[in-house]
């Protein structure tokens, strides 16, 4: 149930019957009719922008077209009064049975309450973590991580066929550097004494790898050059690191559908073919480039390169894709890569970024339109930095990965619910701030023991209902008579959760999950200000001695915000509890 999608129904059959009758002309385009909350509760429950997106092509007053629709939606028994404001915004106040009957289809809908198929099935691919395998994840992947799954889970709920995709950074040098960092370990392992230089992997993660090369190889490459043990070296760190990634996620909540190795486009053809599809479109050419901004040109050396003509496609500047050695450029891979994701049949991509990586997405939305021919969107979200704090002070941890603070530090100090649910009380291109004290209190400024205290009390009336023997079981439930949910505080906690399916579908087609954790204190604290009202009236209470229908018409309202939380938390990779401890 969307009552909104209904209401607009409603407006759109009210415009179609007045072109009809001659009251409005024909050939209307109504695709941006509208039916939305007010931006001022005070003015309605719903407004529609109708009379003011058609006066234009209609060449009519938009007040005269307001007030002849007003007329026709008035006449709608869910509708008890239309009122035109302003030039010509028309609002809408309903009936309370409207309401009510939001709790009665939460309640029946139960799960699928929200769910849309505004996806149509459609394929999209959500790449997000894609750490280099240099070690463990730390506190920014954690974001990345938290944004990438909950998205992946939004756009399912939306009736989106999604796939989770880890794009493994295995071909570039700085598997090189690991490799080297691991032979460290592996003399130690032998009881040398090692320095690592700038730019290696200093981290004590490394020792268990370096001691395990050191059983399995014993001493046989203690002294040899690299091009002995490098490519060795290199696999087993790379898998183990792996390993440790996947522990990492695993820990989160995160589990990804396929993981994608960068090394396995080198030497199959895949590149090659990939910047063949963009040569047989008249879009590789080989040139020199201007220099970067901000260099002299004295400190420029002009060479001629193999260009990606990808300002045909919206970018500021052509990309190399070959340098004039012959190698590929960083680009060339990630090409073949998306590439590969078109040619696997998806409609769309998305790609999770840092927020370091500003600079790459215009170049690979131009990669992605021409390969795709513009059929195939790609969207890139860049999530920005996570300050950790404690009490308001900046705070560091003992890191055993050496100098950041990981993934698992943070999960292991507060857990993985909290963490998911803090890391989306952001915009994901918005800076976050992660206090490990404030995370925990037990306050109405801790948006996760809010949202997650209202679940709980609802589920501690339910325990209480069945103390004193009532039925709270879905066919009683189902069965209440919500007409005895009348007062103006309880219509606003149906008025909140009839806003649920709406969000779902914005968020969706938005690409933007920090909107469900938004929503979700939202509607705690709606559920929150009427448990609060009842202390002070009575009839407002849950429970009803003596009054077992109106206690379970009030119970049915609690359950169905219960229904909601579950399903929203659900999407965000949240565990509802059922008491709090």
């Amino acid at each position: 149930m969307n009552l909104f999608t209904e209401l607009r129904a409603l407006v759109i059959d009210s415009l179609n019957a007045m072109v009809a009758e001659g009251a409005l002309p024909g050939g209307l385009d109504f695709a941006n009719v509208a039916v939305e909350p007010p931006r001022d509760a005070a003015h309605g429950d719903m407004a529609t922008n109708a009379a003011m997106v058609l006066a234009k092509p209609a060449k009519m007053k938009p007040r005269d077209i307001a007030e002849a629709l007003a007329a026709r939606l008035a006449a709608d028994a869910r509708i008890t009064t239309a009122e035109v404001a302003g030039p010509g915004f028309l609002n809408l106040r309903l009936a309370a049975p409207v309401w009510q009957g939001v709790v009665g289809a939460a309640l029946a809908e139960g799960v699928a309450f929200g769910r849309s198929v505004m996806g149509q099935g459609q394929k999209v691919n959500v790449e997000f973590v894609s750490a280099n395998p240099t070690g463990p994840l730390h506190v920014g992947h954690t974001r990345g991580a938290v944004f990438g799954d909950a998205l992946s889970s939004l756009l399912a709920y939306a009736g989106y066929d999604v796939t989770r995709e880890y794009y493994i950074n295995d071909g570039g040098a700085q598997v090189d550097v690991l490799a080297r960092s691991v032979y460290l370990r592996y003399l130690e392992a032998h009881g040398e004494a090692v320095e690592f230089p700038d730019g290696t992997y200093p981290g004590d993660y490394l020792i268990e790898v370096g001691e395990a090369l050191a059983r399995t190889y014993g001493d046989r490459y203690v002294g040899q050059s690299e091009d002995a043990w490098l490519d060795e070296f290199r696999n087993v760190a790379t898998d183990a690191m792996m390993d440790l990634i996947r522990d990492d996620l695993k820990a989160l909540g995160v589990e990804m559908d396929v993981f994608f190795s960068e090394k396995s486009l080198y030497g199959t053809g895949q590149i090659e073919a990939a910047l063949q599809d963009l040569q047989s479109k008249g879009l590789i050419y080989e040139g020199v480039l201007e220099p970067p901004k901000g260099k002299m040109p004295e400190d420029w050396e002009p060479r001629e390169q193999t260009l990606f003509r990808s300002t045909m496609h919206g970018d500021d500047v052509d990309r190399p894709v070959k340098k004039s050695d012959g190698a590929w450029t960083y680009f060339a891979p990630d090409i073949a890569y998306h590439y590969d994701k078109i040619t696997r049949g998806f409609d769309a991509l998305i790609d999770v970024f840092g927020a370091d990586h500003g600079g790459y997405v215009k170049r690979m939305k131009a990669a992605v339109s021409a390969l795709s021919d513009g059929k195939v969107p790609l969207d890139i979200k860049l999530t920005q930095l996570v300050r950790l704090f404690r009490n308001g002070e900046p705070f560091k941890m003992s890191k055993r990965a050496g100098n950041f603070v990981t993934l698992r530090d943070v999960v292991d100090q507060v857990g993985s619910d909290v963490t998911r649910f803090v890391m989306l009380t952001r915009k994901n291109d918005a800076p976050l701030d992660f206090d490990f004290a404030k995370v925990l209190e037990q306050s109405k400024d801790n948006p996760v023991f809010y949202v997650q205290y209202a679940h709980a009390r609802v589920r501690s009336v339910l325990r209480k209902a069945a103390e004193a023997g009532i039925d709270t079981g879905e066919a009683a439930l189902a069965g209440a008579d919500l007409s005895k949910l009348d007062h103006p505080a309880e219509l606003d906690v149906a008025r909140k959760l009839a806003e649920w399916p709406r969000l779902v579908e914005i968020a969706a087609r938005t690409h933007e999950p920090h909107r469900v954790a938004f929503y979700l204190y939202e509607l705690a604290s709606e559920f929150h200000g009427l448990w609060n009202r009842g202390n002070e009236l009575p009839e407002l209470r849950f429970l009803q001695e003596g009054d077992v229908a109106t206690s379970q018409a009030k119970i049915a309202l609690a359950q169905a915000v219960a229904v909601v939380i579950s399903a929203g938390l659900g999407i965000l990779g949240v565990t509802p509890v059922e008491e709090m401890r």
